[in-house]
C-alpha cells in the first residue's frame, strides 16, 4: 500500500458479527437494503445501555417521575422498570440537567423548556441525517455478488470513521455561531426597547394541496425541497431568520421593516422564476411577539398567518403599522385592500405592497397571467408522465389492445 492510498474499508457485515449482532439481523438487513441504517443502530451511541430507571435514580438522585419528566422533554419514551436504557453518559447528563434546575440558577419551567428544544431539534437533524444517508445507501446499494468493501459505506465502517464523529464537532460550532447571533440580536434590541416590535412573515405555496394530488411522491418532496431552499435563501440573505418550515409555509422574523419588504417581494419574485413551483403569497404585520423556546406568538403573528391566507397569489400584503413604518421609503408603494374581517382579530386595513416601479393596475394582469403558466406546466407534467408511463409497457403487455387495423 502506498502513502497516498486509500486503505480497504472494513466490511460492514464482518463489524456488526464482531458487535454481537445476531447473524439473522444482518440478513434480514441485508434483504432489505437497510444494512448502513443497522450499523447506525448500534454505532450511533458508542457506549452500552447498563442502567435501568431504579439504577439511574440511585446514580443521579433524582426521584423516578422528575427523571422521566426530563427524558420526555428530551423526546424519548419513558423507561420502563428493569429495562437498560441509560449509558454512562446519558447519566451523567441527567446529573448535570438535575443540578442545574435544583441550583436556584435557572427555574424548573426554564429548564423544561430548554430540554423541549434540545430534544426537538436534535430529532429533526437525526431524522434528516438518516433520510440522507438512507437515500444514498439506496442510490448506492451493492448488486448481488458485490461485496461491501466500498467507499459509499467507508464513513459507517467503524467506530473510527468520519460521518458519525464529524456531526458532534459541527453541531457545537453552529450552535455556538447561532448563540452569539441570540446575545447578539437581543443585545441590539434591548437598546431601541422603544420600538414597535419585530416584522412577522409567513410565505406560502399556493395551491399545495391540488399540487400534492396531482404530483408523486418523489416530485412533491422535490417541490418542498425547492420551496424550502428558495425560503432560506431569501430570509437569511435579507437579514431575517427563518422561525420554521411547516410543509408549504415558512415563518420568519425580521428586526428591520424596510428588510421585511424586500424579503417579502423576493420571495414573491423568485416563485415566479421557479418553473417547478407555484405562487408564493406573502404576509407581513408588525408589532409586539413574544419569543420563546425557539418560537414565536402573539397577535403580531396571528396576524400575519390571517393576512397571508386572504393574499392574492404572488403578492405581498402587510399590515398598517408596517405600512406606516415603509410609507415614505421611496423604494415602495401601496394598494389599498378594503378592510377585512378576520377570525379572532375583528376588522383590519391591509394594503397590498409593491415596488415603485411596479404599476399597481398590473397586479390583476399579472396574477392572471401566472395562473396560466402554471396550468399549462401542470398539464405538461401530467402529458410527460402519462408518456412515460405508456413508454414503460413491454410488448406483451401492449398485446392487450391488439394488432391494431
Amino acid at each position: 500500500m502506498t502513502a497516498n492510498s486509500t486503505p480497504p474499508t472494513p466490511d460492514l457485515v464482518a463489524l456488526l458479527a464482531a458487535m454481537g449482532v445476531p447473524g439473522s439481523d444482518i440478513d434480514q438487513a441485508q434483504a432489505d437494503g437497510t444494512l448502513v441504517l443497522l450499523a447506525i443502530d448500534h454505532l450511533a451511541i458508542g457506549q452500552p445501555l447498563r442502567y435501568d430507571l431504579a439504577a439511574a435514580c440511585e446514580a443521579t438522585g433524582l426521584p423516578a417521575e422528575e427523571l422521566r419528566h426530563i427524558w420526555r422533554s428530551l423526546g424519548f419514551p419513558d423507561p420502563q422498570a428493569g429495562e437498560a436504557t441509560f449509558s454512562d453518559t446519558d447519566l451523567g447528563n441527567l446529573t448535570a440537567v438535575a443540578e442545574l434546575m435544583h441550583s436556584g440558577t435557572v427555574s424548573e419551567e426554564v429548564t423544561y423548556g430548554m430540554t423541549r428544544v434540545i430534544g426537538s431539534s436534535m430529532a429533526r437533524v437525526a431524522v434528516a441525517l438518516i433520510d440522507a444517508i438512507s437515500a444514498g445507501s439506496e442510490a448506492s446499494e451493492p448488486a448481488e455478488g458485490d461485496d461491501l468493501d466500498r467507499p459509499a459505506f467507508g464513513p459507517l465502517a467503524s467506530e473510527g470513521g468520519d460521518l458519525l464523529p464529524m456531526f458532534p464537532i459541527v453541531l457545537e460550532q453552529v450552535w455556538r455561531r447561532h448563540l452569539q447571533a441570540a446575545a447578539r440580536r437581543r443585545r441590539l434590541r434591548s437598546d431601541h426597547e422603544d420600538s414597535a416590535g419585530l416584522i412577522v412573515g409567513f410565505a406560502d405555496l399556493v395551491g399545495f394541496t391540488a399540487m400534492a394530488q396531482q404530483l408523486t411522491d418523489e416530485e412533491l418532496a422535490a417541490v418542498v425541497d425547492r420551496f424550502e431552499r428558495l425560503a432560506y435563501d431569501g430570509v437569511i440573505r435579507g437579514g431575517g431568520r427563518v422561525v420554521k418550515m411547516i410543509g408549504d409555509e415558512v415563518m420568519f422574523l425580521v428586526e428591520d421593516p424596510v428588510a421585511a419588504g424586500e424579503i417579502a417581494l423576493w420571495l414573491a419574485d423568485a416563485s415566479r422564476d421557479a418553473a417547478e413551483l407555484s405562487d408564493v403569497r406573502v404576509g407581513l404585520a408588525l408589532g409586539p411577539v413574544l419569543e420563546r423556546e425557539g418560537d414565536a406568538y402573539g397577535a403580531t403573528v396571528n396576524l400575519a398567518s390571517r393576512v397571508t391566507g386572504i393574499a392574492y397569489p404572488g403578492t405581498v400584503v402587510v399590515s398598517a403599522e408596517l405600512r406606516s413604518a415603509l410609507e415614505d421609503h421611496p423604494n415602495f408603494v401601496f394598494k389599498n385592500m378594503r378592510p377585512r374581517s378576520l377570525k379572532s382579530l375583528g376588522r383590519v386595513q391591509l394594503s397590498v405592497l409593491l415596488r415603485a416601479e411596479d404599476a399597481p393596475t398590473t397586479i390583476r394582469e399579472t396574477i392572471d397571467e401566472r395562473r396560466r403558466q402554471m396550468r399549462g406546466a401542470m398539464r405538461e407534467r401530467l402529458a410527460e408522465r402519462r408518456h412515460d408511463e405508456i413508454s414503460s409497457l413491454d410488448d406483451e403487455s401492449l398485446g392487450q389492445f391488439g394488432d391494431g387495423p
